[in-house]
Protein backbone atom coordinates (compact mmCIF):
# COMPACT_ATOMS: atom_id res chain seq x y z
CA UNK A 1 0.00 0.00 0.00
CA UNK A 2 1.49 3.25 -0.73
CA UNK A 3 2.03 5.81 1.90
CA UNK A 4 0.67 9.46 1.63
CA UNK A 5 1.96 12.46 3.09
CA UNK A 6 0.17 14.66 6.01
CA UNK A 7 -1.04 17.04 2.99
CA UNK A 8 -2.30 14.67 1.03
CA UNK A 9 -4.86 13.27 4.17
CA UNK A 10 -5.42 17.26 5.03
CA UNK A 11 -6.88 17.31 1.39
CA UNK A 12 -8.95 14.25 2.52
CA UNK A 13 -10.22 15.68 5.13
CA UNK A 14 -11.08 18.94 3.38
CA UNK A 15 -12.79 17.15 0.31
CA UNK A 16 -15.05 15.00 2.83
CA UNK A 17 -16.87 18.16 3.41
CA UNK A 18 -17.71 19.05 0.48
CA UNK A 19 -19.59 18.27 -2.40
CA UNK A 20 -18.16 18.35 -5.85
CA UNK A 21 -18.48 21.52 -7.47
CA UNK A 22 -19.41 21.78 -11.24
CA UNK A 23 -16.67 23.38 -13.48
CA UNK A 24 -19.21 26.32 -14.44
CA UNK A 25 -20.14 26.69 -11.20
CA UNK A 26 -16.14 28.58 -10.57
CA UNK A 27 -16.83 32.02 -12.36
CA UNK A 28 -13.56 31.42 -13.78
CA UNK A 29 -11.51 30.72 -10.58
CA UNK A 30 -9.16 27.78 -10.64
CA UNK A 31 -10.24 24.21 -9.59
CA UNK A 32 -8.20 23.21 -6.59
CA UNK A 33 -7.93 20.55 -3.95
CA UNK A 34 -11.70 20.46 -3.14
CA UNK A 35 -11.98 18.42 -5.97
CA UNK A 36 -9.36 15.68 -4.63
CA UNK A 37 -9.13 12.21 -2.33
CA UNK A 38 -6.32 10.71 -1.46
CA UNK A 39 -6.13 8.63 -4.77
CA UNK A 40 -6.26 11.66 -7.34
CA UNK A 41 -8.30 14.48 -8.47
CA UNK A 42 -11.71 14.87 -10.34
CA UNK A 43 -12.65 18.00 -12.20
CA UNK A 44 -16.36 18.24 -13.99
CA UNK A 45 -15.13 20.16 -17.14
CA UNK A 46 -15.87 19.67 -20.96
CA UNK A 47 -13.72 18.38 -23.16
CA UNK A 48 -10.68 21.05 -24.04
CA UNK A 49 -7.53 21.49 -23.42
CA UNK A 50 -6.25 22.40 -19.88
CA UNK A 51 -3.22 23.54 -17.85
CA UNK A 52 -2.57 22.20 -14.10
CA UNK A 53 -0.31 23.24 -11.57
CA UNK A 54 0.73 20.95 -8.76
CA UNK A 55 2.47 21.78 -5.70
CA UNK A 56 3.99 18.88 -4.23
CA UNK A 57 5.24 17.38 -0.70
CA UNK A 58 4.83 17.28 2.68
CA UNK A 59 5.79 17.26 6.06
CA UNK A 60 7.91 14.09 5.32
CA UNK A 61 10.35 13.39 1.93
CA UNK A 62 7.67 12.09 -0.69
CA UNK A 63 8.33 11.44 -4.53
CA UNK A 64 5.30 11.90 -6.58
CA UNK A 65 4.20 11.01 -10.09
CA UNK A 66 1.13 12.37 -12.04
CA UNK A 67 -0.99 10.11 -14.29
CA UNK A 68 -4.56 11.24 -15.78
CA UNK A 69 -7.58 10.11 -18.04
CA UNK A 70 -6.45 6.87 -19.97
CA UNK A 71 -3.18 5.68 -18.35
CA UNK A 72 -1.54 8.98 -19.52
CA UNK A 73 1.78 10.00 -17.97
CA UNK A 74 1.78 13.83 -17.55
CA UNK A 75 4.21 14.52 -15.04
CA UNK A 76 7.23 12.05 -13.76
CA UNK A 77 8.23 11.27 -10.30
CA UNK A 78 9.15 14.21 -8.59
CA UNK A 79 11.76 13.81 -4.78
CA UNK A 80 11.03 16.63 -2.43
CA UNK A 81 13.12 16.48 0.32
CA UNK A 82 10.75 16.85 4.34
CA UNK A 83 8.93 19.88 4.50
CA UNK A 84 9.47 21.27 1.50
CA UNK A 85 7.23 22.52 -1.40
CA UNK A 86 7.69 22.00 -5.46
CA UNK A 87 5.61 23.29 -8.24
CA UNK A 88 5.31 21.77 -11.48
CA UNK A 89 3.16 22.87 -14.28
CA UNK A 90 1.47 20.73 -17.54
CA UNK A 91 -1.02 21.32 -20.08
CA UNK A 92 -3.48 18.34 -20.53
CA UNK A 93 -5.75 17.55 -23.29
CA UNK A 94 -9.59 16.12 -22.58
CA UNK A 95 -11.46 14.58 -24.88
CA UNK A 96 -14.35 11.95 -25.61
CA UNK A 97 -13.42 9.20 -26.00
CA UNK A 98 -10.46 10.08 -23.28
CA UNK A 99 -8.10 7.15 -25.02
CA UNK A 100 -8.70 5.18 -28.31
CA UNK A 101 -10.82 6.94 -30.52
CA UNK A 102 -12.60 3.88 -31.52
CA UNK A 103 -12.56 3.12 -27.61
CA UNK A 104 -15.39 3.31 -24.80
CA UNK A 105 -15.88 6.81 -23.79
CA UNK A 106 -14.46 6.66 -20.25
CA UNK A 107 -15.12 9.13 -17.17
CA UNK A 108 -16.44 12.37 -18.80
CA UNK A 109 -14.30 15.51 -17.19
CA UNK A 110 -10.17 15.50 -16.38
CA UNK A 111 -9.20 12.46 -13.84
CA UNK A 112 -5.80 12.82 -12.56
CA UNK A 113 -4.36 10.04 -10.34
CA UNK A 114 -1.73 10.28 -7.65
CA UNK A 115 1.47 7.60 -8.09
CA UNK A 116 5.02 7.56 -6.82
CA UNK A 117 6.82 6.07 -3.80
CA UNK A 118 5.68 8.53 -1.22
CA UNK A 119 2.66 10.98 -3.32
CA UNK A 120 2.01 13.90 -1.36
CA UNK A 121 -0.53 16.69 -3.16
CA UNK A 122 -0.19 19.75 -0.98
CA UNK A 123 -2.12 22.13 -3.50
CA UNK A 124 -3.50 22.29 -7.76
CA UNK A 125 -5.15 24.00 -10.12
CA UNK A 126 -6.82 23.89 -12.88
CA UNK A 127 -7.37 26.55 -15.80
CA UNK A 128 -8.63 26.41 -19.05
CA UNK A 129 -5.53 26.67 -21.28
CA UNK A 130 -4.90 29.68 -23.13
CA UNK A 131 -2.02 29.50 -25.60
CA UNK A 132 -0.81 25.96 -26.06
CA UNK A 133 0.34 23.90 -29.17
CA UNK A 134 -0.96 20.56 -29.81
CA UNK A 135 0.94 17.70 -30.40
CA UNK A 136 -1.48 15.40 -32.16
CA UNK A 137 -0.45 11.97 -32.55
CA UNK A 138 -1.55 9.71 -35.86
CA UNK A 139 -0.31 5.92 -34.89
CA UNK A 140 -1.35 1.89 -34.02
CA UNK A 141 -1.42 0.50 -30.95
CA UNK A 142 2.85 1.24 -30.43
CA UNK A 143 1.68 4.67 -30.03
CA UNK A 144 -1.48 4.83 -28.42
CA UNK A 145 -2.92 5.40 -25.09
CA UNK A 146 -3.30 1.88 -24.09
CA UNK A 147 -6.31 0.97 -21.80
CA UNK A 148 -4.79 -1.25 -19.20
CA UNK A 149 -1.69 -2.68 -18.18
CA UNK A 150 1.05 -4.10 -18.83
CA UNK A 151 0.54 -2.27 -22.57
CA UNK A 152 1.88 0.57 -23.02
CA UNK A 153 2.17 3.06 -26.31
CA UNK A 154 4.96 5.56 -26.60
CA UNK A 155 2.49 8.57 -27.23
CA UNK A 156 0.78 7.67 -23.57
CA UNK A 157 4.11 8.35 -22.12
CA UNK A 158 5.24 11.24 -24.02
CA UNK A 159 2.96 13.87 -22.15
CA UNK A 160 5.16 13.49 -19.14
CA UNK A 161 8.08 15.10 -21.02
CA UNK A 162 6.43 17.86 -21.88
CA UNK A 163 6.22 21.11 -19.30
CA UNK A 164 3.03 23.84 -19.67
CA UNK A 165 2.30 25.37 -23.15
CA UNK A 166 2.61 21.91 -24.94
CA UNK A 167 -0.17 19.02 -25.02
CA UNK A 168 -0.84 15.48 -26.64
CA UNK A 169 -3.66 14.61 -28.73
CA UNK A 170 -2.88 11.29 -28.79
CA UNK A 171 -5.19 9.81 -31.54
CA UNK A 172 -3.46 6.65 -32.48
CA UNK A 173 -5.45 3.30 -32.02
CA UNK A 174 -5.03 -0.08 -32.17
CA UNK A 175 -4.75 -2.30 -35.14
CA UNK A 176 -4.55 0.53 -37.58
CA UNK A 177 -3.01 0.82 -40.91
CA UNK A 178 -2.77 3.53 -43.70
CA UNK A 179 -5.59 2.55 -45.22
CA UNK A 180 -8.21 2.03 -42.28
CA UNK A 181 -6.99 5.23 -40.32
CA UNK A 182 -8.00 7.33 -43.67
CA UNK A 183 -11.67 5.81 -44.37
CA UNK A 184 -12.63 5.39 -40.49
CA UNK A 185 -14.67 8.26 -39.51
CA UNK A 186 -13.39 8.27 -36.06
CA UNK A 187 -10.16 8.88 -36.99
CA UNK A 188 -8.76 11.02 -39.56
CA UNK A 189 -12.01 12.30 -40.81
CA UNK A 190 -12.22 13.60 -36.71
CA UNK A 191 -8.42 15.09 -35.83
CA UNK A 192 -7.70 16.97 -39.07
CA UNK A 193 -10.81 19.24 -38.34
CA UNK A 194 -9.21 20.12 -34.78
CA UNK A 195 -5.60 21.16 -36.35
CA UNK A 196 -4.70 24.43 -36.15
CA UNK A 197 -2.23 26.69 -37.20
CA UNK A 198 1.21 25.48 -35.93
CA UNK A 199 0.42 21.95 -34.23
CA UNK A 200 2.64 19.40 -34.98
CA UNK A 201 1.34 16.49 -36.03
CA UNK A 202 3.21 12.90 -35.96
CA UNK A 203 2.31 10.17 -37.64
CA UNK A 204 3.35 6.36 -37.12
CA UNK A 205 1.31 4.11 -39.37
CA UNK A 206 3.12 0.56 -40.94
CA UNK A 207 3.12 -2.02 -38.68
CA UNK A 208 -0.89 -3.14 -39.67
CA UNK A 209 0.20 -2.40 -43.55
CA UNK A 210 0.37 -5.62 -43.96
CA UNK A 211 -1.10 -6.26 -47.03
CA UNK A 212 -0.61 -2.78 -48.20
CA UNK A 213 1.19 -2.11 -51.89
CA UNK A 214 3.98 0.10 -52.30
CA UNK A 215 1.96 3.20 -54.28
CA UNK A 216 -0.65 2.78 -51.77
CA UNK A 217 1.07 3.14 -49.01
CA UNK A 218 3.03 6.27 -50.22
CA UNK A 219 -0.60 7.98 -52.05
CA UNK A 220 -1.76 7.02 -48.30
CA UNK A 221 1.44 8.91 -46.41
CA UNK A 222 1.26 11.96 -49.03
CA UNK A 223 -2.90 12.01 -48.31
CA UNK A 224 -2.02 12.41 -44.60
CA UNK A 225 1.06 15.03 -44.77
CA UNK A 226 -1.32 16.65 -47.48
CA UNK A 227 -4.07 16.81 -44.95
CA UNK A 228 -1.90 18.33 -42.06
CA UNK A 229 -0.94 21.19 -43.99
CA UNK A 230 -4.10 22.23 -45.84
CA UNK A 231 -5.38 23.11 -41.70
CA UNK A 232 -1.78 24.77 -41.44
CA UNK A 233 -0.47 22.38 -39.55
CA UNK A 234 3.27 20.71 -39.46
CA UNK A 235 3.39 16.69 -40.49
CA UNK A 236 6.37 14.98 -39.03
CA UNK A 237 6.73 11.19 -40.17
CA UNK A 238 8.13 8.77 -37.87
CA UNK A 239 9.18 5.33 -39.25
CA UNK A 240 7.89 2.50 -36.90
CA UNK A 241 9.28 1.07 -33.86
CA UNK A 242 11.06 -1.93 -34.38
CA UNK A 243 10.01 -5.39 -33.44
CA UNK A 244 12.16 -7.30 -31.20
CA UNK A 245 13.00 -10.09 -33.62
CA UNK A 246 16.85 -11.34 -33.72
CA UNK A 247 18.95 -12.70 -35.89
CA UNK A 248 21.63 -15.44 -34.69
CA UNK A 249 23.93 -12.88 -35.22
CA UNK A 250 22.13 -10.63 -32.39
CA UNK A 251 20.68 -8.06 -34.67
CA UNK A 252 17.57 -6.95 -36.09
CA UNK A 253 18.22 -6.97 -39.93
CA UNK A 254 15.38 -9.42 -41.34
CA UNK A 255 11.99 -8.15 -42.31
CA UNK A 256 10.02 -8.96 -39.75
CA UNK A 257 12.28 -6.73 -36.98
CA UNK A 258 11.85 -3.95 -40.10
CA UNK A 259 8.68 -3.73 -41.03
CA UNK A 260 8.94 -4.82 -44.51
CA UNK A 261 5.70 -6.41 -45.55
CA UNK A 262 4.57 -9.56 -47.06
CA UNK A 263 4.50 -8.06 -50.46
CA UNK A 264 8.07 -6.70 -49.64
CA UNK A 265 7.20 -2.93 -49.12
CA UNK A 266 10.05 -1.56 -46.81
CA UNK A 267 7.77 0.75 -44.80
CA UNK A 268 10.69 2.66 -43.09
CA UNK A 269 12.11 3.18 -46.75
CA UNK A 270 8.65 4.61 -48.39
CA UNK A 271 8.12 7.00 -44.99
CA UNK A 272 11.88 8.18 -45.65
CA UNK A 273 11.37 8.34 -49.34
CA UNK A 274 8.00 10.40 -48.89
CA UNK A 275 9.61 12.70 -46.02
CA UNK A 276 12.19 13.79 -48.63
CA UNK A 277 9.93 14.35 -51.08
CA UNK A 278 7.71 16.09 -49.06
CA UNK A 279 10.18 18.20 -47.35
CA UNK A 280 8.59 16.98 -44.13
CA UNK A 281 10.83 16.53 -40.82
CA UNK A 282 11.62 13.14 -40.10
CA UNK A 283 12.20 10.88 -37.12
CA UNK A 284 13.44 7.93 -37.93
CA UNK A 285 12.35 6.06 -34.46
CA UNK A 286 12.94 2.16 -36.72
CA UNK A 287 16.76 3.33 -36.73
CA UNK A 288 16.98 4.54 -32.98
CA UNK A 289 15.51 1.92 -31.84
CA UNK A 290 17.32 -0.93 -33.79
CA UNK A 291 20.40 0.24 -32.39
CA UNK A 292 18.82 0.13 -28.83
CA UNK A 293 17.23 -3.10 -28.83
CA UNK A 294 20.71 -4.38 -30.06
CA UNK A 295 22.76 -3.08 -27.80
CA UNK A 296 20.70 -3.96 -25.37
CA UNK A 297 20.86 -7.37 -26.45
CA UNK A 298 18.83 -10.42 -26.73
CA UNK A 299 17.75 -10.51 -22.83
CA UNK A 300 18.17 -7.09 -22.01
CA UNK A 301 15.44 -6.03 -24.86
CA UNK A 302 12.86 -8.08 -22.70
CA UNK A 303 12.07 -5.37 -20.75
CA UNK A 304 11.46 -2.75 -23.49
CA UNK A 305 8.28 -5.04 -24.91
CA UNK A 306 6.31 -7.61 -23.02
CA UNK A 307 8.34 -10.62 -24.08
CA UNK A 308 7.90 -11.35 -20.24
CA UNK A 309 4.22 -10.60 -19.69
CA UNK A 310 2.76 -11.95 -23.14
CA UNK A 311 5.48 -13.54 -25.67
CA UNK A 312 5.09 -10.51 -27.40
CA UNK A 313 8.04 -8.73 -29.47
CA UNK A 314 5.60 -5.69 -30.93
CA UNK A 315 3.95 -3.54 -28.13
CA UNK A 316 5.88 -2.17 -25.36
CA UNK A 317 5.95 -2.48 -21.57
CA UNK A 318 5.53 0.80 -19.25
CA UNK A 319 9.10 0.91 -19.67
CA UNK A 320 9.77 0.32 -23.06
CA UNK A 321 7.25 3.20 -23.78
CA UNK A 322 8.77 5.39 -21.81
CA UNK A 323 12.36 4.77 -23.18
CA UNK A 324 10.36 5.43 -26.70
CA UNK A 325 8.86 8.10 -25.83
CA UNK A 326 12.54 10.12 -24.82
CA UNK A 327 13.69 9.32 -28.45
CA UNK A 328 11.00 11.10 -29.68
CA UNK A 329 11.39 14.10 -27.56
CA UNK A 330 14.66 14.43 -28.29
CA UNK A 331 14.24 14.39 -31.90
CA UNK A 332 11.53 16.91 -31.49
CA UNK A 333 14.53 19.36 -29.82
CA UNK A 334 16.99 18.24 -31.90
CA UNK A 335 15.26 19.69 -34.90
CA UNK A 336 14.05 22.53 -33.15
CA UNK A 337 10.10 21.45 -33.72
CA UNK A 338 9.78 21.83 -29.94
CA UNK A 339 11.99 24.76 -27.96
CA UNK A 340 13.88 22.86 -25.42
CA UNK A 341 12.40 25.16 -22.77
CA UNK A 342 9.11 23.28 -23.05
CA UNK A 343 10.55 19.86 -22.39
CA UNK A 344 11.47 17.90 -19.60
CA UNK A 345 14.62 16.09 -19.58
CA UNK A 346 15.78 13.13 -18.02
Amino acid sequence: MRRFNLAVLAAVALASGLTAVPAQAHAGRPLGMENCTAAGCHFDVPPGTYDVKVLLGGDAESHTAISGETRRSLLPETAVAAGERASRSFTVNVRTPEGEPTGPDGTPGLDLALGGSAPALAGIEVTPARHTRQIFLVGDSTVCDQPGDPYSGWGQQLPQYLRKGVSVANYADSGESTVTYLSEPRLWATVQPLIRHGDLVLIQLAHNDKTTDEATYRANLETLVAGVREKGGNPVLVTPIVRRWFNSDGTLNNGTALLVNGLGVDHPAVIRSVAAAEDVPLIDLTAKTKTLVESLGVEGSKAIYLYNEKRDNTHTSVHGATVYAGLVRDELVAQGLVPAGLVRVG
